[in-house]
């Protein structure tokens, strides 16, 4: 079983991939979307759980998004169809990093993909490029909120703090007019869903040959989480505009 396919049925569940709520999500949209018309992008949409997400509550929006994985992106493709959005939502498969549109746009998201970019300010230098004047950028980060494990340094490698992460955020010419830390309860419930989604898939299908490697992979999965990063992981969305005198950076 691939990588993707364990994603996939580990998120079946959780369909946005990062430790939020609906609450949340739906929080982080208002603020990226103050009129309602916009165009959007997604960097590393992956489902495009997020671009579903407004363009059903936004009957006037447009949107694309960009995945390498087709199999995340026929998902998407599907979940538009029945939605009856898929006229305003254009996906497109390639590196996220190496997307190129003659559009600009309103909003550009990128939450919990920052690794497709090498990080989190050459990910906000992607964004930039696809922005109009005047738009937002929406994106979600990892950070230590007290002193990490070596298996947690080793599981997510080498993250700033909460306010070392805005303050380089802020650094690179970015004001954030609305901010979400994901709760203990969103960690949590992200984690366990993930991981008993998995579990469960292979505990049902017994007969499948993948069924012990799911289960393998749920079971290692949940243990590095409670044994090496539950105490210190946390995770930021960010909803940002550009800093005036930075405006043509």
């Amino acid at each position: 079983m691939s990588r993707e396919q364990i994603s996939m049925i580990a998120h079946a569940g959780h369909p946005i991939k990062s430790p939020l709520d609906d609450h949340s999500v739906s929080r982080l949209l208002e603020h990226g979307l103050p009129r309602g018309d916009e165009r959007v992008l997604d960097l590393g949409c992956g489902t495009a759980e997020w671009l579903l997400r407004a363009l059903e509550t936004h009957p006037h929006l447009r949107a694309e998004g960009v995945d390498v994985s087709e199999v995340a992106l026929t998902q998407a493709r599907r979940a538009a169809g029945e939605l009856g959005v898929g006229e305003r939502l254009d996906l497109h498969r390639q590196e996220a990093a190496d997307f190129v549109s003659a559009q600009a746009f309103d909003l550009v998201i990128s939450v919990g993909a920052t690794h497709a970019f090498g990080g989190l300010l050459p990910t906000l230098a992607a964004a930039r490029k696809h922005l109009a004047p005047g738009g937002r950028v929406l994106i979600g980060e990892s950070f230590w909120g007290c002193e990490p494990s070596p298996a947690a340094i080793e599981a997510f490698g080498d993250l700033a703090d909460l306010a070392t992460t805005v303050d380089h955020v802020v650094a690179d010419g970015w004001t954030p007019v609305h901010g979400h830390v994901s709760t203990r309860s969103e960690l949590d419930s992200y984690e366990w869903a993930c991981w008993g989604s998995l579990a469960s898939w292979a505990l049902d299908h017994p007969a499948d040959p993948a069924s012990a490697q799911a289960l393998e992979t749920a079971t290692v999965a949940r243990s590095q989480w409670l044994h090496g990063y539950r105490d210190s992981f946390g995770f930021l969305c960010l909803v940002l505009r550009q800093t005036p005198e930075t405006t043509g950076k």
